[in-house]
């Protein structure tokens, strides 16, 4: 018998994955729906939960670096009323 270290992964809830990236529901259910955050989904038309993992890539994908003054480009226009 190996000696082998099972990894339990804890699984999050809707509510508890937005209350972790602190967005609102419909803001975490867009992102999944446009492919932007992974899920896990064990039943058709069942729950939906969210892997820590999962959490911390999209993180990770929706962070910007800080640019340095001489970087910064006018990205936007002024309206013109």
């Amino acid at each position: 018998m190996e000696n082998t270290q099972e990894v339990k992964r804890k699984l999050y809830t809707r509510k508890e994955a937005a209350s972790y990236l602190g967005i609102s529901l419909s803001t975490l259910d867009c992102a999944r729906h446009n492919g932007k955050l992974a899920y896990v989904q064990f039943v058709t038309n069942g729950g939906v939960f969210f892997t820590e993992t999962a959490l911390e890539e999209y993180i990770a994908k929706s962070t910007h670096r800080v640019l340095d003054k001489s970087d910064i480009r006018v990205a936007c226009r002024r309206r013109r009323i």
